[in-house]
C-alpha cells in the first residue's frame, strides 16, 4: 500500500468513526519525517479514543502496526505515527490552539467531504 492510499484509507476509516473536519496534508518534499498527516476533529475524550482505537484495530487487521503512539493519557490529541503516514486526532480546542494546517502551509491539502449521496469523497483545496 502506498502513503497516500495509506493517507485515505485512515481518512476513511476517520469518517467511518464520526470523525469531523478531515484532512489530508501531503507534506512530501516539505519534510523528511513523513509523506502524509491526516488531521481529524473529535468530539470528546471518548470520541478521540474511538476513532483512535478503531483505526488501530482495522490497519492491525492488515498487519500493519502503529510505529508510536502519544496521548492516550489525556486524549486531548492522541497522535498515531504510521511512519510515511502520521494521524492527529485532536479536540477541537486543541486543533485549533495548535493549527497544523497553518503551520504546514505550504502542502497540498485533500479534504474530506460528503457528496449529495452521503458518501465520502476526497477534494483537493486549491
Amino acid at each position: 500500500m502506498t502513503s497516500k492510499e495509506l493517507s485515505q484509507k485512515l481518512a476513511r476509516l476517520s469518517w467511518e468513526k464520526k470523525g469531523n473536519d478531515i484532512l489530508i496534508l501531503d507534506v512530501k518534499g516539505l519534510t523528511d519525517v513523513t509523506d502524509y498527516f491526516v488531521l481529524v476533529t473529535a468530539e470528546s475524550d471518548p470520541h478521540v479514543k474511538a476513532i483512535s482505537d478503531y483505526l488501530q484495530e482495522k490497519l492491525e487487521k492488515e498487519k500493519l502496526k502503529a510505529w508510536h503512539k502519544e496521548g492516550y493519557q489525556n486524549l486531548q490529541w492522541v497522535l498515531l505515527d504510521y511512519i510515511d503516514v502520521v494521524v492527529h486526532i485532536f479536540q477541537e480546542h486543541y486543533r485549533k490552539f495548535y493549527e497544523l494546517e497553518k503551520l504546514w502551509g505550504d502542502a497540498r491539502i485533500i479534504r474530506v467531504e460528503e457528496d449529495a449521496k452521503n458518501r465520502m469523497v476526497f477534494a483537493e483545496q486549491n
